[in-house]
């Protein structure tokens, strides 16, 4: 499968990962409406988001500004291959 190039297209995407996020995550809460059960998920959907931007952003710009990440799995092959 080829690059997403649409710019339509690419905010669509980003829509649906927000729709799904929110529906997700509404979802759990109904399951178990605690104010510890909605910290958690709050603490969680904030933690994965910085980890993204370290991958994505830090990396690139303040560690490895010679290399570029198509992906989660790029970056993890990146991180075996820096440890060998």
């Amino acid at each position: 499968m080829g690059d997403l190039r649409d710019p339509r297209l690419m905010y669509l995407k980003g829509a649906l990962f927000l729709l799904c996020g929110a529906l997700g995550a509404t979802l759990l809460l109904f399951e178990a409406p605690t104010l510890k059960v909605a910290a958690l998920l709050a603490l969680t959907v904030w933690c994965f988001a910085r980890a993204y931007y370290f991958a994505f952003y830090v990396v690139q710009h303040w560690i490895d500004p010679g290399f570029r990440f198509a992906g989660l799995f790029d970056f993890a092959a990146y991180l075996i291959k820096r440890k060998r």
